[in-house]
């Protein structure tokens, strides 16, 4: 895959951008754009929100860069925070969260490696919601086998209630 050698910048409002279920995303860097060596995506997480559900990557290294807030996030067992400058590593095959710990909003920049999982993304985006915002629990689980993700609802929800996080979706129109 070829990359863009052209410098760019995109700007603070650029970029194509939408809700996941209960966080945001904005698509910054596309795998064609980096010769699918990174993508970059930056996550808005509400107050008090649990980002994603439990899961595991079979493919890809996340790193988490804190803009804004305080993120907290576990990672087999291990429970890590971290503030505005640190940078959260989420190796792949690990099960993994991540959520916003404060009571003001939170923003990350989120570094996938290699690229392509900002597909999933794409396609979270546009999967089809029920009257209360989640996707369809089949799509959701063929959509996360296509990229090599798996999702453990129970242990998302042990993880809920052990940090007093909310899950509620965020509204498909919702500013991003």
């Amino acid at each position: 895959m070829e990359r863009v050698t052209k410098a760019k910048v995109l700007g603070a409002q650029d970029g194509k951008a939408g809700p996941l279920i209960t966080c945001g995303v904005r698509f910054m860097a596309w795998s064609d754009e980096t010769g699918g060596t990174v993508s970059i995506v930056e996550h808005p997480i509400p107050p008090r929100t649990l980002a994603a559900p439990l899961h595991r990557h079979t493919r890809e290294d996340e790193y988490s860069y804190v803009v804004e807030g305080r993120v907290g996030a576990w990672a087999d067992g291990e429970v890590v925070y971290g503030e505005p400058g640190d940078l959260i590593f989420k190796p792949r095959h690990q099960w993994h969260t991540f959520w916003n710990d404060g009571d003001e909003p939170a923003r990350l920049i989120e570094v996938i490696s290699p690229a392509g999982f900002e597909h999933f993304f794409d396609e979270l985006v546009d999967l089809p919601r029920d009257s209360v915002g989640l996707p369809a629990p089949d799509a959701l689980d063929e959509l996360g086998e296509r990229y090599g993700l798996e999702f453990d609802m129970e242990g998302t929800e042990r993880i809920r209630a052990e940090f007093d996080l909310r899950l509620d979706p965020l509204p498909v129109a919702a500013a991003i």
